[in-house]
């Protein structure tokens, strides 16, 4: 998910009555709720760089305590500052505590990021695998609905309270917070059933006559009934959109349908780069493509093809945010005639070197 819900998660988290445990409780819990995403810092080293740890040892398990104590000792040296220049805390100063809330903020980051469909590495790196529920579009506005309301409501009610000469309490919006998150998981179990549903939908739309090998489901936002399916047999892949009230895909077989590409020198080189490398692990449903690069930008006397590596699961219809048009996450690399490797770039920025 985008840092927003995880911000707001954890705010809400704490406000559902872990801020009555420990002073500090809701600033550890907002930050350790976005804290896994400090992997951004890899794009220092490039954005292919930044592509291969994305998600990777920050949205571990085993690194979530480490994770944890090094939060902790900040806010300690927060606390310390604060004790200098004679401030005082509503509830107690508990280290313990707030070592297990940003824990608990943590483990609310590695699942929100499992709903949608890039998933996380939740075991790595003793088992490299991905693992993704995709029932939820990877920005919601059904979530930030629910999580603004519980972290708002509060505050106005105690506005409005104030204007009545009403006691105001020190910990307000527990029974809102919790009502957010339960409803949270009930649209988690809503998506989870639509989305089987989905699949099996997509399988039996399949007519050709060719096995279906897999099939895949993934979500539009807000829509829980609206799902992009992929369809894989021998031969091809089939893309669609399903709609699960009317209980019918609509799927184009002129443009819908992506034939398997053949593996030629060109992709065998591309696969075995940086990039490839990086992109086939972690990519589900990739497809590896070549064409001619484009004489304009090509330098008299060069012979260069460009291998294209998208994956399919955000391959959208092309009414949705320009649909296949602006494929995110595509990788390119450009090989020369004799099959070595001269250019790389990811999501449109080029990698300059590993």
């Amino acid at each position: 998910m985008e840092p927003v819900t995880h911000f707001m998660t954890g705010a809400v988290l704490s406000r559902a009555g872990f801020n009555r445990k420990a002073a500090y409780s809701t600033l550890a819990m907002a930050l350790a709720a976005e804290m896994p995403d400090i992997d951004y810092i890899y794009r220092l080293g490039g954005p292919l760089s930044w592509f291969q740890y994305h998600r990777g040892w920050t949205h571990s398990f085993w690194s979530l305590p480490l994770q944890a104590a090094v939060l902790v000792g900040l806010i300690s040296l927060l606390h310390r500052w604060r004790v200098s220049r004679g401030k005082t805390t509503v509830a107690p100063v508990r280290w313990g505590w707030l070592f297990a809330l940003s824990w608990i903020a943590l483990l609310s980051h590695l699942l929100l990021d499992y709903t949608n469909n890039y998933g996380i590495r939740p075991f790595a790196p003793w088992n490299p695998r991905w693992y993704d529920a995709s029932i939820v579009f990877i920005a919601e506005p059904l979530l930030w609905l629910l999580l603004a309301g519980a972290l708002a409501l509060p505050f106005i009610f105690g506005l409005v309270a104030s204007e009545v000469g009403a006691h105001r309490t020190k910990f307000r919006g527990r029974g809102l917070a919790i009502t957010a998150l339960v409803l949270i998981v009930l649209l988690w179990l809503v998506r989870g059933f639509e989305h089987g549903k989905a699949m099996r939908l997509a399988e039996a739309n399949e007519i050709s006559g060719e096995p279906v090998l897999r099939v895949a489901a993934d979500p539009y936002p807000i829509n829980p009934f609206k799902w992009q399916v992929i369809v894989e047999t021998p031969k091809y892949f089939r893309l669609g959109v399903v709609d699960n009230l009317r209980e019918e895909m609509v799927s184009d077989p002129s443009n819908d349908v992506i034939h398997k590409p053949p593996t030629t020198l060109a992709t065998l080189a591309a696969k075995r780069s940086w990039l490839g490398e990086v992109y086939l692990d972690w990519s589900r449903w990739p497809v590896v493509t070549e064409q001619s690069r484009d004489a304009a930008a090509a330098a008299p006397g060069d012979d260069e093809t460009q291998v294209i590596f998208d994956d399919l699961r955000f391959k959208y219809s092309p009414e949705f945010l320009g649909g296949r048009m602006k494929t995110p996450l595509r990788g390119m690399v450009t090989v020369n005639a004799d099959h070595k490797v001269v250019e790389m770039e990811i999501d449109g920025s080029p990698q300059t070197s590993k």
